[in-house]
């Protein structure tokens, strides 16, 4: 008897249906056979579903077992099929009373030795193609069902062991749909205790320049001594960046479903990603990749923060397979037969001593490093990296006056007001222009248009050019940011004050700032 089921399979950050065909053959001899492309844990759960299906009171075929995985040229991997696997050979030997049922339902998991049902990887999207492709329902392991019922539309049943999907296929219906109210699981996501710019103490120069940063979208380099608060700073800003919107968090929540980092019964990430990687990662943890393409840590900041502390201690060849992803917002992983993109729109936010020392420049300790090391140490970070960081920040030691004072700094909240307020007006203004949606994507001909300078204006930044050895590379991005200081202010133009507050933002563009 031919049954059939459909299952799901994750590339990229979408999903594609799997035909699994099952027939129970009686004039061969006794073979149970997986054919499909299928990897080697996909071949194990025949041993998993055959002790699972006796150690549950049904019997495995004695007689020959074919199950084929359609499309045969798409290569099968990973332990979720076991339960659609089960259920074709259940089907297929006749001990479910409603086969043709099965055919409505895209069914997922993997199976435990005693028939219980484990978590499996990317139930989101699988979900969204179920629906798309109009089938009545999906059925995951409970801890998956909140997260895939999210998806409107669809009817999602959580199950915990192989009976209890067994006997939804027969007369017993024991499975009921996971309703998940949307807005209602949003707004407790966001409840929870964040760290906040309040407990900074100081550094207000610091906290302007990355509500800048955020206002605008803009990469930031934060360059000072040990402990002058750098990771501390680092940390809060995605709490000022705007609250992701329903689109925005489904995105991200896709990306983390299928790199398997949501937790147990989670629904949606409704806060901007951070992450933090240390410097001994490997280009294909950083960027994604490897024999079954999975999402790395700039796609796991997608819509967030990617913050690279102590970036010259990074290898070379990690920094700089981000150079297109940070252009193009996405990266493409390529494989003899298939190419993948995964989201990467994330921001940028570095951290690097001066010095291998890290005193160069400390007003009060002594720079210990020999001749030549300051300008080796921070030639490990490329000029074509650099020139996608529009500012660089130096930050220093926070005095003690300002460490003991019972000074209370501005909240976050107050500073993401202000954010907010920017990023609307950038919001209308490229309205028509797909794909860019804050000053720091800008064109050069939308730099023409929207960063007109008037003569005082140009002759300061002609001066700073010329005085303090700007290069080249600074000018696009000094405009960029004084565009964002312009939309923080309320301005409709781009004033010499604009510009004097952004050049002050291009420290490592200036020649000989290391001596």
């Amino acid at each position: 008897m031919l049954i059939k089921t459909y299952g799901s399979a994750v590339y990229g950050v979408e999903a594609i249906t799997i035909t699994i065909e099952a027939d129970v053959n009686n004039q061969g001899r006794f073979e149970a056979v997986i054919v499909g492309l299928p990897d080697n844990a996909v071949k194990e759960s025949l041993q998993r579903i055959e002790n699972a299906i006796k150690g549950n009171g049904f019997y495995m075929p004695r007689t020959k077992l074919l199950l084929n995985m359609a499309p045969a040229d798409i290569r099968k991997s990973g332990s979720a099929f076991d339960l659609p696997i089960a259920l074709s050979t259940l089907g297929a030997s006749e001990q479910v009373t409603q086969p043709e049922k099965m055919a409505q339902y895209v069914i997922m998991g993997e199976l435990g030795l005693d028939g219980s049902l484990r978590p499996i990887r990317g139930a989101l999207p699988i979900a969204i193609q179920a629906r798309k492709e109009g089938f009545a329902g999906l059925i995951v392991p409970v801890q998956n069902a909140r997260e895939a019922a999210m998806v409107s539309g669809l009817n999602v049943y959580g199950a915990t062991h192989l009976t209890e999907v067994v006997n939804f296929f027969t007369d017993e219906k024991t499975l009921t749909p996971t309703i998940v109210d949307m807005q209602e699981a949003f707004e407790q996501a966001h409840a929870g205790v964040e760290p906040d710019f309040s407990d900074v103490k100081g550094q207000e120069n610091i906290k302007r320049a990355l509500e800048i940063a955020a206002a605008g979208g803009h990469n930031a380099i934060l360059i000072g001594p040990p402990g002058a608060g750098k990771t501390m700073l680092a940390k809060r800003l995605p709490t000022i960046l705007p609250p992701l919107s329903l689109n925005e968090a489904l995105e991200t929540t896709k990306i983390h479903s299928v790199a398997g980092k949501l937790p147990e019964n989670a629904t949606l990430v409704s806060r901007r990603p951070y992450r933090s990687p240390h410097h001994t990662i490997s280009d294909v943890a950083l960027v994604g990749g490897g024999g079954n393409p999975q999402p790395g840590e700039i796609s796991l900041a997608h819509n967030g923060v990617l913050f690279l502390d102590e970036l010259p201690e990074f290898k070379r060849t990690v920094l700089e397979v981000m150079r297109q992803p940070m252009e193009e917002r996405k990266v493409t992983i390529s494989r003899a037969k298939i190419a993948l993109d995964f989201p990467a729109s994330f921001m940028l936010i570095a951290s690097m001593n001066p010095c291998p020392c890290g005193y160069f420049n400390h007003p009060d300790k002594e720079c210990t490093c020999p001749p030549g090391a300051v300008q080796k140490y921070l030639n490990k970070i490329s000029g074509p990296l650099l020139d996608r960081i529009d500012l660089h920040v130096e930050v220093t030691p926070v005095a003690f006056s300002e460490l003991a004072a019972a000074r209370v700094g501005e909240s976050s909240s107050d500073i993401r007001k202000r954010v907010v307020a920017a990023r609307n007006i950038q919001g209308n203004r490229y309205n028509p222009s797909e794909g860019t949606y804050a000053n720091a994507q800008m064109s050069s001909r939308q730099l023409k248009e929207y960063c007109a300078i008037d003569s005082a204006g140009y002759a300061l930044l002609k001066t700073a050019m010329e005085k303090l050895n700007l290069s080249a590379r600074a000018y696009d991005r000094i405009l960029k940011v004084s565009r964002t200081i312009a939309d923080l202010a309320g301005s409709t133009a781009v004033r010499p004050e604009h510009l004097a507050e952004a050049i002050q933002y291009r420290s490592l563009d200036r020649e000989g700032w290391a001596g």
